[in-house]
């Protein structure tokens, strides 16, 4: 089993995230998750899901939301406040094998590609560049300025991955699961995991 990050921020699309953490919860990986704090007023505002306070709390929140019962109440997971540089996955010490930050704001972005490094999001991204672990970011804006351009480019030229949250539509979807599910397969294939969350062309 692998060991994630996954890190939801201020962008909208948090569904994306939460989607993410339930798949990668299922197939009983380990995850580390963390939101900012304009991640959390929109994952309640568009999800309905009130993930704030103190780690604890939102771990136990997390349980219920996502009914995480009986087999899953004890698998490896654990929530991570931003402000808490403290946290296992601010150091290159500890083994991740992966992070994803989804969704991903402008400013998460720009953070990551400058190397700023303000919050546990930044720091942890920082981190997975600097020992050449898997970085996938899912940027949700539009239209995109010549900034943030440049921003996906210098990130894409070092190996960092880019998944804009763009679905496609040869697989006819009929509600917004499926479009969801269409991101969501395409981080987990690049993560290397297998899924069948969405429907594959097929010629």
């Amino acid at each position: 089993m692998g060991i994630f990050t996954i890190a939801i921020t201020g962008a909208s699309g948090s569904i994306y995230g939460v989607r993410l953490l339930e798949c990668l919860l299922k197939k009983r990986h380990t995850v580390y998750l963390t939101i900012t704090k304009e991640g959390s007023l929109i994952l309640k505002e568009e999800v309905g899901f009130d993930w704030s306070g103190s780690e604890k709390n939102v771990e136990r929140r997390i349980k219920k939301d996502l009914k995480i019962a009986g087999a899953y109440r004890d698998m490896p997971f654990a929530f991570f406040n931003e402000e808490n540089l403290f946290a296992p996955i601010s150091s290159g010490s500890h083994n991740v094998d992966a992070m994803i930050v989804i969704p991903c704001s402008m400013k998460t972005l720009s953070g990551i590609s400058h190397g700023y490094a303000d919050n546990l999001i930044e720091r942890a991204a920082d981190v997975m560049i600097k020992e050449g672990k898997t970085l996938v970011l899912v940027p949700r804006e539009t239209p995109l300025s010549p900034i943030h351009l440049r921003n996906m480019l210098c990130l894409s030229e070092i190996g960092v991955k880019i998944i804009p949250a763009m679905p496609g539509f040869y697989n006819k979807p009929k509600k917004i699961d499926d479009l969801v599910n269409f991101i969501v397969g395409k981080v987990l294939d690049s993560l290397g995991i297998e899924n069948t969350i969405y429907k594959r062309w097929k010629g």
